[in-house]
């Protein structure tokens, strides 16, 4: 098996291409060991929306769903329970980590904390030639989004393009830590997202629109003015997920 096998697929700017897909792998300097194969694949299961939430998991379980050894599994464990993604459960086995509004304000603060530094950097050090790009990849999700044909790649596509640019602007700072920091805090927003969405579809448009404001901001010479625009599409998108997330609550229980 490959490692890129388990690697999600990132935005591109050298040459403005994109290349679909929700997150960028650990940074390179990171040993491809099994345990970190393994480690990945668990990321990459995460992102595809194949880890519920909540969900138990045993062990041989994980062994076939990321086709890698016990002893893999088994290394890769306390790194997980360390990142907060599983915990152990005496006599039930391995718990995904499950969605409740402590986990969605701490998820929440991580990113203010560290996007605002990322913004601030991003501001000072993009290139004109890369915010024409972005906006442009931006505007296009967004007339996709409004188009009334159905489009089976949007969702993806909107993903890669929107998870693309906060990874972007937190690589920049080239800060290793704090992007491995930034990665796991990612996949808890991923499992709020996966709770939250399985009511309603991933709100494209709003998200797209708040990144074009950003983005447009910053391209006029505007940099506090940009930084705020991020913060208040952080706040944005955490209030979208708490409205939805107290839909769910008011839901009668099934049976």
């Amino acid at each position: 098996m490959s490692v890129n096998a388990f690697r999600a697929d990132r935005l591109t700017i050298q040459g403005m291409t994109q290349t679909p897909g929700p997150l960028p792998p650990s940074p390179p300097s990171a040993p491809m060991t099994q345990r970190n194969l393994a480690y990945q694949g668990f990321r990459q299961q995460i992102i595809d929306a194949r880890i519920r939430p909540g969900q138990f998991v045993s062990q041989r379980e994980l062994m076939e769903l990321l086709e890698m050894p016990l002893a893999a599994v088994r290394e890769m464990i306390p790194r997980l329970e360390a990142a907060g993604l599983i915990r152990t459960v005496p006599k039930r086995g391995l718990q995904v980590a499950s969605v409740d509004m402590k986990l969605i304000r701490n998820a929440w603060q991580v990113r203010a904390m560290v996007e605002r530094e990322a913004a601030t950097h991003f501001a000072r050090t993009a290139s004109p030639a890369t915010l024409q790009g972005l906006i442009a990849q931006h505007r296009e999700i967004l007339e996709r989004g409004l188009a009334s044909a159905p489009d089976a790649a949007l969702e993806k596509d909107a993903q890669a393009v929107d998870w693309g640019l906060h990874d972007l602007m937190v690589d920049s700072i080239g800060n290793e830590i704090l992007s491995e920091i930034y990665r796991v805090n990612s996949l808890h927003v991923r499992l709020i997202r996966f709770d939250a969405d399985s009511l309603r579809p991933m709100q494209i448009v709003p998200a797209m629109r708040e990144h074009l404001e950003f983005l447009e901001t910053l391209a006029s010479g505007d940099q506090d003015g940009a930084v705020e625009r991020v913060m208040a599409h952080l706040a944005s998108s955490k209030q979208r997920v708490l409205e939805v997330m107290l839909q769910i609550s008011r839901q009668p229980a099934s049976g």
